[in-house]
């Protein structure tokens, strides 16, 4: 067998085995969720006073709720809400526990029905908008406690990409980014490889991804990712699949395709070929009315509650060195319309005289410019910066259509004329007040990467992905990473 060790510190570690306990883990947080939901539920049904009264609450649902929490139980188990591979990421874990919740009311409420088994409504409807809820929850709490942990180097399962050496590259790209999917890569199999060789990217060639033996020798491994770039036949993988099939080694097909969002991918077996059909860019459709009327009606909200907040930040400014409160700034908005973007200022009057100097001094040659401990920024700058709050001028941009609440950062045009021709992609939507480079580091983010979150909000944007945006944002600001 081939010995393997982890790529990047070299430690030869087993798989993680606590794994297999997170169906488990999963059956008590639901079945902990149930019970405290019927609780409540007999607990609001009798003592709210929010439906019409009816005898002896507590005794029918002593009676009906063991019943309910088996079937309830049994409804996700029949859904596939405890398959191994359903946890961790993507929404599929969670529609399944949302269409078996809903599936286990319908079946308690016919059945209550066809035997006559006097149920109040009441406790019906609180113990299933309840017990959703906090179902739900659960999940969403043991995938961040998952995240975390495998971010921390636990419940990772070790991996080995066979395919061409620039796929390999391109695959292990993403896994070494995105640790939270708990995928530890331990080394590659390439056509024609030789063990002790390394990919352009520093990956440890374990062996040949053509050579069947080489595949099937490997031990310690609990997935195999195929990418292309390989001499492969159908009848050839079929037969690797086979061999591996003994060894509870997961095999996963890995096209050379990435920053795609799963709502723009759909596979569809056609006569046993698996099809994977890729939707159009999506960045036509953050243009449209829903986004516009969102922002809009947001935004308005927003300024009536923080008003006060705007008479203070700005009575700051003007105490602090006696200068103008906002700061107007030429940016680059949708299709390379320019429009002046509205700051608190936070840095001294002369700044962008000083830019030069700090370009210079830096070596600074294109991108977002930012510096810790910039010479330029006043006192009250410095924490209005940390928190963001500089930025909620921006909001009159947002009214205004000038910018969205959620988009790109809004460049300057000086660094447009720079853009290639993948980066001038940005352009095509609204430039936002928030975005996926705030709740992914903000200044703490090298270039490329900004550009590569941008893009991909561009490419795949969605109402829910500007939803979750916002939701995060708060998060970012409070903790303040990567703002200076």
């Amino acid at each position: 067998m081939t010995t393997l060790s982890v790529w990047g510190n070299r430690t030869t570690v087993g798989p993680s085995r606590a794994l297999q306990y997170l169906p488990l883990t999963a059956f008590a947080l639901d079945l902990t969720a149930i019970a405290l939901a019927c609780v409540a539920a007999v607990l609001g049904r009798s003592h709210l006073g929010i439906f019409d009264d009816a005898a002896n609450v507590r005794g029918a649902a002593t009676v009906v709720a063991p019943f309910l929490a088996v079937g309830w139980l049994a409804a996700i188990a029949v859904f596939g809400g405890y398959r191994s591979d359903i946890f961790g990421a993507g929404t599929d874990e969670l529609q399944r526990t949302f269409r078996a919740s809903a599936s286990a009311a319908a079946l308690v409420g016919i059945g209550c029905y066809l035997m006559k088994f006097q149920l109040s409504r009441g406790f019906f409807v609180l113990v299933f908008v309840i017990g959703a809820v906090l179902v739900l929850s659960a999940r969403l709490l043991l995938r961040r406690a998952l995240h975390s942990a495998r971010v921390h180097g636990a419940l990772f399962q070790r991996v080995v990409i066979a395919g061409g050496s620039a796929q390999v590259d391109d695959v292990a790209g993403v896994l070494r980014r995105e640790k939270w999917l708990g995928y530890q890569l331990v080394g590659a199999l390439v056509p024609g490889g030789r063990t002790g060789t390394e990919t352009a990217s520093g990956i440890p060639v374990l062996g040949d991804a053509d050579d069947a033996d080489d595949l099937t020798a490997l031990d310690g491994i609990d997935v195999i990712f195929f990418t292309g770039g390989t001499q492969r036949t159908a009848t050839d993988l079929r037969r690797i699949v086979w061999q591996l099939e003994q060894r509870s080694v997961h095999l996963v097909m890995a096209p050379a395709m990435t920053d795609f969002s799963s709502e723009r991918v759909r596979t569809r077996p056609v006569g046993g070929l698996p099809l994977i059909h890729l939707q159009a860019p999506r960045w036509a459709f953050a243009s449209r009315w829903a986004k516009r009327t969102f922002d809009i009606a947001a935004t308005s909200a927003l300024l009536l509650v923080i008003a006060p907040l705007f008479a203070f930040l700005a009575l700051a400014v003007k105490l602090g060195d006696g200068g103008p409160v906002l700061f107007r700034q030429t940016r680059t908005g949708r299709h390379g319309e320019e429009f002046p973007c509205l700051k608190f200022r936070t840095m001294v009057v002369d700044a962008e005289a000083r830019l030069a100097a700090l370009h210079a001094e830096t070596g600074h040659v294109n991108g977002f410019f930012k510096m810790k401990d910039d010479p330029r920024i006043t006192a009250a700058g410095r924490w209005m910066r940390r928190l963001s709050l500089d930025e909620l001028p921006q909001l009159i941009n947002v009214l205004r259509g000038d910018m969205s609440l959620v988009g790109p950062r809004p460049p300057l045009p000086s660094e447009v004329a720079q853009y290639d021709g993948d980066t001038a992609r940005r352009l095509n939507v609204r430039p936002g007040l928030t975005g996926l480079w705030q709740v992914s580091g903000r200044s703490d983010l090298s270039w490329e990467e900004a550009v590569r979150l941008d893009l991909y909000y561009v490419d795949n944007w969605s109402m829910m992905q500007d939803l979750s945006i916002l939701s995060k944002t708060v998060g970012a600001v409070l903790s303040s990473r990567g703002a200076y």
